[in-house]
């Protein structure tokens, strides 16, 4: 976030209702994946954001192509790393299956383990105590715990149909669209062709594959995606 700010880009990076230092839904069943979108719809209508640069990883992925689709006079352009917008009908990776697995069932759910094990770089102390701070015992856990149950797997999800539709639309979206996927991450790695292929503002667009990296990008190359980022806003103004 410094670098693009010190390039001159107004950055806001919201925290997902359930992750953040507020208060927090408590039960797991208060989580939708509808709910998510419609909360951050809420919020990006309320600060009446336009002419969005969208970065998006992860659920930020699952919940920000959604937003971007359904409100494309505010968004200019894409960047997806790690993420994509699952529909029920992909094969899920081992590794996803054994996240989604550990995440409900698992006595122990220590951010800050979660959280070293999906980074290639050793993170500090400070760093981990830092994402750790949102979840002081497992009663705030609720969102962090149910969220990885909430990506459709099946066609008989209630987010199947809204996701592909989603993807239908995705089809004519001429707008400028990147790719910047890691080379390490074991869950979503290789999904970046389906989007190059997919996206027709993805054509001719620099794609990147971030070397070294495991799915939390941004801790493992921050720097180097920041520059990606950059570039790509440059090249398409």
């Amino acid at each position: 976030i410094p670098i693009l700010v010190k390039a001159g880009f107004r950055i806001i990076a919201p925290d997902l209702v359930g992750f953040g230092r507020s208060d927090k839904p408590t039960e797991q069943n208060d989580h939708t994946y509808l709910k998510h979108v419609d909360w951050m719809t809420k919020w990006l209508k309320l600060l009446d954001l336009r002419n969005i640069t969208l970065f998006c990883q992860n659920w930020g992925s699952l919940i920000g192509l959604r937003l971007a689709i359904e409100n494309q006079d505010r968004f200019t352009r894409i960047v997806l790393s790690n993420g994509g917008l699952p529909t029920g009908e992909q094969r899920m990776s081992e590794a996803f299956t054994n996240w989604r697995e550990f995440s409900r069932n698992s006595p122990s759910f220590d951010i800050k383990f979660i959280l070293q094990g999906a980074t290639t770089t050793k993170l500090s102390k400070e760093v981990l105590n830092g994402y750790d701070a949102p979840f002081p015992d497992d009663t705030f856990k609720a969102g962090a715990r149910i969220l990885p149950s909430l990506v459709p797997i099946s066609t008989d999800d209630p987010e199947h149909e809204n996701n592909k539709k989603a993807i239908e639309q995705f089809k004519r979206w001429e707008k400028p669209f990147l790719t910047a996927f890691s080379d390490k991450d074991p869950i979503t790695r290789g999904g970046d062709r389906f989007w190059q292929t997919l996206v027709p503002g993805a054509a001719e667009q620099n794609h990147v594959i971030i070397k070294n990296a495991s799915h939390f990008v941004q801790e493992d190359k921050g720097p180097e995606l920041a520059e990606v980022i950059i570039e790509f806003i440059k090249n398409n103004p």
